[in-house]
């Protein structure tokens, strides 16, 4: 059948925030966010990852359903959704909600004034999901609450951010934002915000929130669109996009798509993208959303059938329905099991668009480790499958165990049987009931993250006759998750307990027998194969376990945690009412902040909302990527080197690839005569831009790719053909030990090598009553995960001139370096930096290389070149935190005290330079935060044939901090000593803090260490919580609580740094910094001290100043020497600089004011300008401030308390509390200082726990995007996260008397890994009671950092299960 395009609608229509589109033409390949970003002005969609992984494009779609006369709204990620796939849609984004032209939205006012937005790259994406679960929530029939207020609860206005990733704020003020809208909402518990004071009443506090309306007057559907034709069929030259409506239109699409050997792509919303890349093109793309078969849900008394084209969130929905329907109880209850598990698949936006049956697909065709195959599979579900003309039902086993599905087959529908279907014979006779349960060990409690396992058991049992024992009937066992293989039905443990009485010796034998074959965990996965094993166990163990501790738990068929409960009677089986259960407190977090705002030097120490947060949630706020493209504008990307050690000879571009959109292929031979190939440049040293002959790492760049449009460059660049050789090569150093091997080091400069003596070691070590010799201690690396990737965008101007937009925290060193490789003069060249998305040090000397490629492509092809590094070549690229691998030996005295400490310390620098060199100070610095009574060191910085290792927040701070940690723990271990003793005893006395910090150390007021250490143990609650926590792991076997104190001296330094102030004839005011804001809120600090500083001049309206300062972009050629924006301390300097401008300007207009105050007594602010302007007095300064050699370094000190569970089964840890203290001096602005106290600890917490950045044998990242790399989320923050800020004494050498929060709060994170070292002891300590040798021989013991789940679950021992249930046979 020839579709002939008259029948069907052949544009593109739909709206974006109101406005129309009508497109004839479009690459059926575009998505929504490629479209919205170039195509549009609405720029508020953010490229994060690519992969519906962050969160940060999320758009809401509306459609309209004419089935139901109604509108659907919904969040989607516009990374994924085809353009073509939401024809007849209305779209809106962040700006269409509110914005700064018609009014902001109630969310953005809200973001902003709870402070929840800091460099603000994530928080349009964020407003866009809470916005989406606001709008539903109001549908919903639940009693209106009051006005004002959503209809949502608390619970669920958390959630609605749970797929949004954010790298700054730690998540807490977020969450606050989003619970304000809540009809549930205490108000006590929303923290810190511009709108309210302590102690008002919740009505005060009610009627000061922006108001919210429930009416969304703002998103009403386009009339229009009510009456656009739904199928579609666009065709352009080589391909097109239909979209049918039935099934017969499918098949003959498919048949002649056969018979011409298309390459077709048959999608509903496109999500499987986000996992399995598109790395070829398709001639056809068939939509089948469309089809109404597809998108049914059927319910009879055999079970329910869901169609293959309905969203998950559908899916959801509908078995949420029907289990509050008439079916059987039993039936209910795994229908409610089945919802509850699928709502931890994927997003909230993904799960809206993302289909069942294509997520069934994805698994039999590709194997994805999908969670609602292995559920289903327990609950015997059929497939419908349509091949041609043929329409057949296969059980889903079956259908798994087919080769991958043709092009030729469909999937048309799943059914879920009721359990009516398949109960056994032998039980119709007796009283028998399924049970139902189904699991997932994920790195994320509330999903965005594959399960390392995932399992679901139906069973069948009934009483047992003869005893009061329970019997098992049947039973359908399912595992998967795998990475390589189907789910499976572990059959032989199937067979063994069927028929079997419930008891210890036949769930000891069970479990056995699943881990004698390797069916359910594959053998090749072998790095985590004993965990998968174990794993499956434990799943097992969990399930069965609680019905032989508790057979009453069985009449509920709720088989949750596994806790012991009383014994009950078998008997009660028979007809128990259904009790639900909820596992956890509704909230993900909560906290407390305390603090003192100052009211000395005003604005200054007021917690003033950060300068534009509500341009940055509506996504007004400008950043690289957003500025317009200049006509005939071109994009690059790299070709970078997949080998470590490799001489190149040749670079092709694949032969599929349209060669007239790739205009150009840069390397090193096109760096024009004069110039050097440089792509970085530091005072330690340089960095080539490409590599010439031989590439010397993974990810160094080889080439640049130049073509038409983002998209373009990089298939042009994944297309390429680099051809190497080994000869005459020696093997690349890949390890620390290797470089020791081969002398391969870096060599640091005099002035940054730290004192590698401190004290008589030998003598310490002759006075310890105890010594550990050459211990060891190992440490990964960690990526920055800044939200926005590295951009830029050059522009080439006349007489040989470029400027430059760069997302980076050092604009000056880039300048040089884009002029030192053209070959011009610096002044020919202009960086210009307005905000940075995110840079935690990996936009430091990172950002140059992209700066100087596209001023190079500029400049030879005399046309703009941009570009934006698509996120894993991100990763491959960055380097990150510095590895290292330390051996000590200590000695101490029998009452903890050390008096020795020896280290050598290998790091691993990675190819080039970099800043390494800073990293033995910083190490040194952080590491001295204990009286070790003598301490030699030797720090090496090894170079290795990887990418080179850069700053990452803390850097060399945070190992040396965790180091410290980590020996005491290993002291304490020895001598039996309870941690926090060994801690308490070796804390610094202000004479021996003078010792290891001589020049930092300031007068003895300034050491608040001791007394933050005495009133963190009293707020916190300390020593009681203490004794909870050895009651609770009395009473729980399952779980046990660690908890952990901490201490943290971190020290800083200030650099120069310039600033310049000008006041115009209005009297509003421009400051400029050389200091880049990015999300620090140092423009917000910078404001605030050019209102105070200026307001010194004491006229009428000064009081109003701050609403009249503006800070505008940095300018390299406007401001120079602005440095690097980094070391935490810039804020502070920037704030200097600017206070000695506006002293000089307040110095000028003294004179004025006193002519003006002899004809009147008060003076307006803005009279006192004009008449200086008609006076011609200079009213703009420049200034640069250098701090004095006694007010250049200090310390700065901090606190911790964290508690943690840990689930034995699994190695799932929980952050139950964090408590912090930590001094700011008097904060500059305590709502910006408690913003950067809470991300850095969570940033800290994502390293120490969460994030692994690892590589394979040649040095490649083996986790290169968001499905394998996972940074802490909502749900993974601590529950209770409590923060008090200490206003400490003035500082007279300090700015104002203020201190840093940039950096050092992220080295208190070590806490949560000590204490969940706390928890493993005692698990470990309980393993060895079962096997009755409790000699405490198992003390010391190594947790690697990140303690990721199965790194705690290896520790705890992967057969505690058996031995459990081993040492319970025994003792019977």
């Amino acid at each position: 059948m020839d579709l002939k395009k008259s029948e069907n609608q052949t544009s593109l229509i739909f709206c974006v925030n109101g406005e129309k589109f009508e497109l004839s033409k479009v690459d059926p390949s575009t998505t929504l966010l490629e479209f919205l970003r170039t195509q549009t002005q609405f720029k508020s969609v953010k490229l994060g990852c690519g992969e519906g992984g962050c969160g940060a494009c999320v758009v809401l779609i509306s459609k309209y359903d004419p089935l139901l006369d109604r509108v659907e709204d919904f969040t989607a990620s516009s990374c994924l959704t085809l353009l073509c796939s939401i024809h007849g849609c209305s779209v809106t984004t962040s700006e269409g909600i509110g914005n700064s032209k018609k009014g902001f939205h109630s969310i953005h006012e809200r973001f902003a004034g709870f402070h929840a937005s800091q460099c603000g790259f994530c928080t349009p994406g964020m407003s866009v999901s809470l916005f989406g679960a606001l709008v539903n929530a109001d549908k919903s029939n639940f009693p209106d609450p009051p006005p004002g207020v959503s209809k949502i609860t608390v619970s669920k206005a958390e959630k609605s951010i749970a797929g949004n990733l954010c790298r700054c704020t730690g998540y807490r003020p977020i969450a606050d934002a989003c619970k304000s809208f809540a009809a549930d909402v205490d108000m006590e518990d929303l923290g810190l915000n511009s709108f309210w004071k302590k102690g008002e009443s919740k009505e005060s506090k009610l009627n000061k929130l922006p108001r919210y309306d429930r009416d969304h007057k703002n998103i009403e559907f386009p009339m229009f669109l009510k009456e656009v034709k739904h199928d579609l069929f666009i065709a352009s030259e080589k391909h097109s996009w239909n979209k049918p409506t039935s099934l017969e239109e499918l098949q003959s699409l498919l048949e002649l798509n056969h018979a011409n050997e298309t390459k077709i792509k048959v999608v509903v919303k496109n999500t499987g993208m986000g996992y399995y890349k598109d790395k070829q093109g398709y001639d056809k793309y068939i939509d089948i959303s469309g089809i109404s078969e597809l998108s049914k849900i059927k319910t009879d008394q055999s079970g329910i059938e869901i169609g293959a084209a309905v969203s998950i969130s559908k899916a959801i929905e509908a078995l949420q329905k029907e289990s509050k329907s008439d079916f059987i109880s039993d039936f209910v209850m795994i229908l409610e099991k089945i919802a509850d598990h699928m709502s931890k698949v994927a997003t909230g936006f993904i799960r809206n668009t993302a289909s069942v049956g294509g997520n069934l697909v994805m698994a039999q065709k590709n194997k994805f480790p999908s969670d609602i195959v292995t559920i289903l599979l327990a609950v015997d579900s059929m497939v419908h499958i349509m091949t041609g003309a043929k329409f057949e039902w296969l059980a889903l086993e079956e259908f798994l165990q087919r080769p991958p599905l043709s092009f030729e087959s469909v999937l048309l529908s799943i059914k879920i049987p009721s359990t009516e279907l398949y109960k056994s014979e032998s039980s119709e006779t007796r009283s028998s009931r399924f049970l139902f349960e189904t699991y997932r060990a994920s790195p994320r409690p509330l999903g965005n993250a594959l399960s390392y396992l995932n399992a679901a058991f139906l069973v069948q049992v009934s009483p047992c006759k003869d005893t009061d024992g329970t019997m098992i009937d049947t039973c359908r066992l399912s595992f998967g998750g795998f990475r390589n293989k189907h789910a499976i039905r572990a059959k032989h443990v199937e067979q063994f307990l069927s028929g079997k009485l419930l008891s210890v010796s036949n769930l000891y034998e069970a479990i056995n027998l699943l881990t004698d074959t390797a069916a359910i965990t594959p053998q090749d996965e072998t790095s985590t194969h004993g965990y998968l094993s174990s794993l499956a166990v434990g799943f097992i163990f969990q399930f069965f376990n609680s019905m032989i501790e508790s057979p009453a738990r069985i009449s509920n068929g709720y088989l949750n945690g596994y806790t012991h409960l009383p014994l009950a009677e078998a008997s009660n089986i028979k007809d128990q009412k259904q009790i639900k259960h909820n596992k956890f407190s509704t909230l993900l977090s909560s906290g407390k902040q305390v603090l003192e705002a100052g009211t000395e030097y005003n604005p200054i120490g007021e917690p003033i909302t950060k300068s534009g947060a509500a341009l940055q949630a509506s996504g007004e706020a400008v950043y690289v990527d957003d500025i317009p493209s200049p006509t005939n504008c071109l994009h690059g990307a790299y070709i970078y080197s997949e080998k470590p050690l490799a001489k190149i000879t040749s670079i092709k571009l694949g032969h599929e690839l349209e060669l007239d959109a790739v205009r150009d292929i840069l390397t090193s031979k096109d760096i024009p005569d004069g110039g050097e190939n440089l792509g970085a440049k530091s005072s330690f040293g340089t960095e080539p831009l490409f590599a010439e002959e031989i590439a010397r790492c993974v990810g160094e760049r080889l080439a640049f790719v130049v073509a038409d449009t983002q998209k373009l460059a990089d298939m042009a660049a994944n297309s390429s053909v680099v051809d190497y050789s080994l000869e005459n090569l020696e093997p690349p150093i890949l390890s620390v030990e290797a470089a020791v091997e081969r002398s391969s080091f870096f060599e640091v400069p005099p002035f940054l090598r730290p004192k590698n003596q401190i004290g008589d070691v030998s003598k310490g070590m002759a006075e310890a009553d105890h010594k550990i010799v050459s211990a060891e201690i190992k440490l990964g690396s960690q990526y920055y995960f800044y939200m926005e990737t590295h951009t830029a965008l050059a522009v080439p101007d006349e007489d040989n001139c470029i400027t430059v937009y760069l997302s980076s925290q050092s604009p000056e060193f880039a300048h040089s370096t884009i002029a030192r490789c053209l070959g011009i003069p610096e002044n020919n060249v202009r960086v210009i930096t307005r905000r940075v998305g995110g840079g935690f040090g990996g936009k430091g000397m990172k950002a140059i290389a992209g700066a100087v490629s596209c001023a190079l492509a500029a400049q030879k092809l005399q046309r703009a070149v941009r570009m934006y590094l698509n996120r894993k070549t991100d990763m491959i690229m960055a380097g990150g935190r510095h590895p290292m691998k330390i051996t000590y030996s200590v000695g101490f005295k029998n009452n903890g005290k050390i008096t020795a400490l020896d280290l050598e310390i290998l790091v691993n620098a990675g190819i080039y330079p970099d800043v390494s060199a800073i990293m033995p100070r910083k190490i040194a610095g952080a590491l001295k935060k204990y009286d070790w009574g003598a301490l030699s060191l030797d720090i090496k910085l090894c170079r290795t044939n990887h990418p080179s290792r850069s700053a990452l927040r803390g850097p060399g701070d945070t190992q040396g901090s965790f180091i410290a940690e980590g020996i005491i723990e290993n002291v304490a271990a020895t001598l039996s000593m309870e941690v926090d003793s060994v801690r308490s005893i070796n804390l610094h006395t202000y004479t021996s803090l003078k010792k290891f910090y001589d020049d930092s150390c300031g007068e003895p007021l300034e050491y608040t260490m001791p007394l933050i250490w005495n009133k963190l143990a009293v707020s916190a609650n300390y020593e009681p919580r203490v004794d909870k926590v050895k009651e609770f792991n009395r009473l729980n076997i399952w779980k046990k609580k660690g908890i952990s104190r901490i201490p943290v001296l971190f020290e800083l330094s200030l650099r120069p740094t310039p600033g310049k102030v000008s006041i115009l004839s209005d009297g509003s005011v421009v400051v400029e910094v050389g200091g880049i804001e990015m999300g620090q809120g140092l423009w917000t600090k910078v404001k605030q001290m050019a209102a105070f500083a200026l307001g010194t001049i004491q006229c009428n309206g000064t009081e109003s100043l701050l609403d009249k300062v503006r800070v505008v972009q940095s300018d390299t050629l406007s401001m120079i020497q602005g440095g690097l924006t980094a070391g935490s301390t810039t804020s502070e300097a920037s704030c200097a600089a600017v206070r000695l401008s506006c002293n000089t300007l307040v110095e000028r207009l003294q004179p004025i004011k006193k002519q003006l105050q002899e004809k009147k007594s008060s003076i307006k602010w803005e009279d006192l300008i004009l008449q200086a302007y008609m006076q011609a007095v200079n009213l703009s300064d420049s200034s640069y401030f250098v701090p004095g050699s006694n007010s250049v370094k200090y310390i700065n000190y901090g606190a911790a308390v964290s508690e943690v569970e840990i689930d034995l089964l699994t190695g799932e840890t929980r952050f139950l509390q964090t408590d912090i203290i930590y001094d700011c001096g008097q904060s500059l602005n305590p709502a910006v200082d408690l913003g950067q106290i809470e991300g850095a600890f969570i940033q800290g917490l994502g390293f120490f726990m969460l994030e692994e950045y690892e590589t394979n044998l040649d040095g490649l990242v083996l986790q290169d995007g968001t499905w394998n790399y996972k940074i802490p989320t909502i749900d993974t923050i601590p529950h209770q996260f409590n923060v008090e800020i200490l206003n400490s004494e003035h500082h007279q050498r300090r700015v104002l008397s203020s201190k840093a929060s940039g950096e050092p709060p992220l080295l208190l994170a070590a806490s949560v890994h000590c204490a969940t070292r706390s928890a493993v002891k005692e698990a470990r300590k309980q393993l060895l009671s079962w096997s009755n040798s409790d000699d405490g021989s198992d003390s010391a013991f190594q947790l690697g950092v990140p303690a990721t789940m199965p790194v705690v679950k290896e520790v705890i021992g992967l057969d505690i299960v058996q031995r459990y249930l081993k040492w319970k046979m025994d003792n019977k």
